[in-house]
């Protein structure tokens, strides 16, 4: 990882490499925790390897699983319907408290997109 790259500019290249990303769930569902702004956030992480980091790190809390989604669907079904709800995409949130940076789920779809023309 380049000290140049912000962590939202690593997540839309590394979906743009794999056309995957990954959220994670437990017997509740998905996770949509509040951010500092009071807006819902779903974090999703672009590799399986940083979904497992956080599912590990999250163990003690809740029984997380990590489930792959293709860009694709999640195109068609969960940015949609993301976006309906008003909840914001968490972008590779990391450390032991799953945190980082959000945005709306459009903003996920066009730089991605861009990354994939570049």
């Amino acid at each position: 990882m380049s000290e140049s790259q912000s962590p939202a500019a690593i997540f839309y290249r590394e979906v743009a490499e794999s056309r995957v990303l990954w959220t994670i769930r437990d017997e509740g569902g998905f996770p949509a925790p509040k951010n500092g702004d009071g807006q819902r956030a779903q974090p999703f992480w672009s590799s399986e390897a940083r979904v497992e980091e956080i599912v590990e790190a999250l163990s003690e809390q809740a029984a997380f699983i990590a489930l792959e989604i293709s860009w694709d669907e999640f195109c068609s079904l969960w940015a949609p319907a993301l976006a309906q709800d008003g909840i914001r995409i968490g972008l590779n949130w990391s450390d032991a408290h799953a945190a980082g940076y959000d945005v709306p789920a459009s903003e996920v779809q066009q730089n991605v997109e861009a990354a994939l023309r570049s």
